[in-house]
């Protein structure tokens, strides 16, 4: 597993047992349904929390009209030989898991020249979990 992948990993299990308690049933579950769209757009919730959860990276577009969150390459301090670059598509004004998509591009560096390398198929899923646990936290958060 790569040091990136990892580091995506780690904040989405600290995320999730931060907000173990929001996988209830009930009317919880139809109200995280129900869209918060703010003047920006998009979902309000799904917004802030991909901000949140992307911050330890630079962000080079963050366009609510266009609905999408791009970064620049970010490279861990300790493999500095790869780097990676996400975009975030918002889809839908709803909190839901198909509300938004996360696209990663990975480059290890070989002969100081930078070349695309493959992205393990659960890197965007687990960065796409992140982003949804942090938002219906934010969400429980500004409900309670």
């Amino acid at each position: 597993m790569t040091s990136v992948c990892r580091l995506f990993l780690i904040a989405g299990l600290s995320l999730a047992l931060g907000a173990c308690s929001i996988f209830g049933g009930g009317d919880d579950e139809a109200r995280e349904l129900e869209p918060r769209t703010t003047a920006i757009g998009v979902n309000g919730y799904l917004w802030q929390a991909t901000l949140d959860t992307l911050s330890f990276m630079p962000i080079t577009a963050a366009d609510p009209a266009a609905a999408v969150i791009v970064t620049d390459w970010f490279s861990d301090p300790e493999v500095l030989n790869e780097r990676v670059k996400l975009t975030v598509r918002f889809l839908s004004e709803a909190l839901r898991s198909d509300g938004l998509k996360v696209t990663v591009v990975r480059q290890v560096r070989r002969d100081d020249t930078w070349v695309a390398a493959p992205v393990q198929a659960a890197t965007a899923l687990q960065i796409e979990e992140a982003i949804l646990t942090r938002a219906r936290t934010l969400r429980i958060d500004t409900n309670t």
